[in-house]
């Protein structure tokens, strides 16, 4: 197997919080392919932890299959193939849900958010649907990097209220686009280039919307250097701040090339030419 040329560090962590009875995110990790799957469910009882499980489950299996045999295919084809692939993959994880909702009636409405992304060389692809989330803190530069599927969003987008109304709207948790409610979605895919020491940050409404912004930021810049106590400090920050929803979060930072790992890139790019 070739792993794809990145250096990761990847931690992650989840909680049902201090309220909801049962954990309906789901979480889905390959530092050997680079894939980081962050999925929030939603439905009834039991079935949005059902959804959740079923998009993770779905894609990394799909997808770490995809990338061992297509890798080279896909580093030709500049990214183009890789979007494909991925519309692809969604659209099966889509179906899957879809298909157990309609056919078994204690799934019926379940669906999920989704967000994730693939890194690969210099590069990361990240796909969402719904309000789940991915930042990247590049430097002393934080950016939130997906755009929220939901109500409140639209709202703001049409001016209809603040960035203040909006932190303290008790419609956050209504999304306009989901995994699994409908036969088919879009969602929103987007290739952008990673440097060494991005760390991004995928996670799901509980942390986004219990947690203050500088919050996440100061723990991420005071901690960076240890992920996994960075994840398990903001699910922490999380019930803290009330734990009104499930809490999860997945880190992954940009490490530098070795000398080594450099060479063998090289020597696998020129082999591909």
């Amino acid at each position: 197997m070739m792993r794809l040329n990145v250096d990761l560090d990847i931690a992650y962590a989840t909680d049902s919080g201090k309220l909801r009875p049962h954990n309906e995110d789901s979480v889905a990790i390959s530092t050997e392919y680079g894939l980081a799957i962050l999925a929030d469910g939603m439905g009834g009882y039991n079935a949005g932890e059902v959804a959740s499980g079923m998009a993770t489950a779905v894609l990394k299996n799909d997808l770490e299959a995809d990338l061992a045999r297509w890798h080279k295919e896909l580093y030709r084809g500049r990214g183009e193939k890789l979007t494909a692939l991925l519309q692809a993959r969604i659209a099966r994880a889509n179906s899957a849900i879809y298909q157990a909702s309609q056919s078994q009636p204690q799934y019926a409405g379940m669906g999920t958010t989704l967000v994730m992304g693939i890194f690969r060389g210099e590069t990361v692809t990240l796909a969402h649907i719904g309000d789940s989330r991915a930042y990247r803190l590049r430097g002393e530069v934080w950016q939130q990097l997906t755009r929220d599927h939901s109500l409140l969003q639209e709202q703001l987008d049409a001016g209809l209220i603040t960035p203040e109304q909006a932190r303290q709207s008790h419609n956050k948790n209504l999304v306009t686009r989901a995994l699994g409610i409908d036969s088919a979605v879009i969602p929103d895919i987007q290739q952008m280039q990673t440097e060494a020491g991005d760390i991004y940050l995928f996670c799901s409404d509980g942390l986004s919307d219990m947690v203050p912004e500088e919050v996440i930021i100061e723990t991420i810049q005071g901690l960076g250097m240890n992920l996994a106590a960075t994840a398990q400090q903001l699910v922490q920050a999380a019930n803290d701040y009330g734990g009104r929803d499930n809490v999860s979060v997945v880190l992954v930072k940009i490490q530098p090339h070795s000398t080594a790992s450099f060479n063998l890139f090289s020597r696998f790019f020129n082999w591909l030419k």
